[in-house]
C-alpha cells in the first residue's frame, strides 16, 4: 500500500512541479495579452470656449465626449488586436444623448477611427492584413499601455498631429488605492490642420494615469487648444475621465491585476511547493517501504 501512495504522489509531485514550470516559462505571455472581447465606453466631461461660426464669437460651452471602443474579433488574432474607435463630443445641454446627428447645434464633433495595436506591447500595427485601405498609419501607443508598464517614456499617438509623440514618466499616484503611473503628453503651439482644410496651430497638454500592471488608462486629463494662424480661437477645451468612470477604471483594474496575480504567481507559487511536499513524501514513502520489505 505505501508503495502504491508513494506512487501517487510522486506522480502528483511532478506534475504540479512541471506544470508550475510551465507557467512561469509560457504563462505570462499567454495570459498577459489585450482581450478579444473589448468592449468599453469611457466618458469625459469639462468645459471649452468654442468659436461659433454663426456669429464669429467665442462662447464657454459645458461639454462631454463619449469613446466607445471595440475590438474586431473577426480580424483579429493570437497577437494583433484590431479595433473600431468612435468619440463624439456634444455640448452638455438638456437631456442631451451620448451623441446626436449633425442638425443638432449640441454636436461639436463626431469621429470614428479603426486601428490594430499587438496584444502585448498595446503598439500600433499597420498591417494591410488587419486594416482596411483607408485606415491612417499609426505608431506608438494609441489606447492603452503595455502590461508590466515601466517607469519610462513612451512614444503615444496623437491623431490631430497624426504622429507619435512623447509620454514623459512623471512619477506615481494613488487612485482609489490602486498605484497609477504618470505620463504626461505636452505639444505647444505645433503647425497642424486644425479644421478639415484649415492649418493653424494645435496644442496640448494631456496626463494619463495608467495602471501598471495590465496597462489600462484609469484617468485623463487634457487641455486642447487650436488656434487659426492669426491667433484666433476656434477651440480652448479642458476635458477629463468623470469621476464615476475613474472609479469604474480603478475597480477593473484591481480586479485584473489579481486575476492575473493569481494566474502568474500564486497558481505556481502552489505548484512548486506543493509538487515539493508531494515529490519529498512519496519519495520518503517509497523509501520506508523498501526498508520494511529488506527487513521483513
Amino acid at each position: 500500500m505505501r508503495k502504491i501512495i508513494a506512487g501517487l504522489l510522486l506522480g502528483l509531485g511532478s506534475f504540479l512541479l512541471v506544470a508550475a514550470l510551465v507557467v512561469v516559462v509560457w504563462g505570462g505571455d499567454a495570459v498577459k495579452k489585450t482581450p478579444l472581447d473589448t468592449d468599453s465606453v469611457t466618458n469625459l466631461a469639462g468645459v471649452a470656449d468654442k468659436l461659433n461660426p454663426a456669429t464669429g464669437d467665442v462662447e464657454t460651452l459645458d461639454v462631454r465626449a463619449t469613446s466607445v471602443t471595440k475590438a474586431d474579433a473577426e480580424l483579429s488574432d493570437g497577437d494583433v488586436i484590431v479595433f473600431v474607435n468612435t468619440v463624439c463630443l456634444v455640448v452638455d445641454e438638456g437631456d442631451v444623448p451620448s451623441c446626436v446627428d449633425e442638425s443638432d447645434d449640441r454636436l461639436v464633433s463626431a469621429s470614428s477611427d479603426v486601428f490594430a495595436t499587438d496584444r502585448h506591447t498595446a503598439e500600433a500595427v499597420n498591417d494591410a492584413k488587419y486594416l482596411p485601405p483607408s485606415a491612417e498609419e499609426k505608431s506608438g501607443l494609441i489606447n492603452k499601455w503595455p502590461f508590466d508598464a515601466q517607469k519610462k517614456d513612451y512614444t503615444y499617438w496623437d491623431g490631430m498631429l497624426g504622429e507619435a509623440v512623447d509620454a514623459t514618466y512623471d512619477g506615481s499616484e494613488s487612485i482609489d488605492g490602486l498605484e497609477t503611473y504618470k505620463y504626461h503628453v505636452l505639444i505647444e503651439d505645433a503647425p497642424a490642420e486644425v479644421v478639415a482644410g484649415i492649418d493653424g496651430v494645435y496644442s496640448q497638454d494631456k496626463t494619463l494615469w495608467i495602471d501598471p500592471t495590465t496597462g489600462a488608462i484609469i484617468k485623463q486629463t487634457q487641455h486642447e487648444v487650436r488656434e487659426l494662424e492669426d491667433g484666433s480661437t476656434l477651440l480652448d477645451m479642458q476635458l477629463a475621465f468623470t469621476d464615476d468612470q475613474v472609479s469604474a477604471n480603478a475597480a477593473d483594474a484591481k480586479d485584473n491585476g489579481k486575476l492575473l496575480g493569481l494566474l502568474t504567481t500564486t497558481l505556481p507559487l502552489v505548484g512548486f511547493i506543493g509538487g515539493a511536499i508531494a515529490l519529498l513524501a512519496g519519495i520518503f514513502l517509497f523509501v520506508s517501504a523498501r526498508r520494511r520489505e529488506a527487513s521483513a
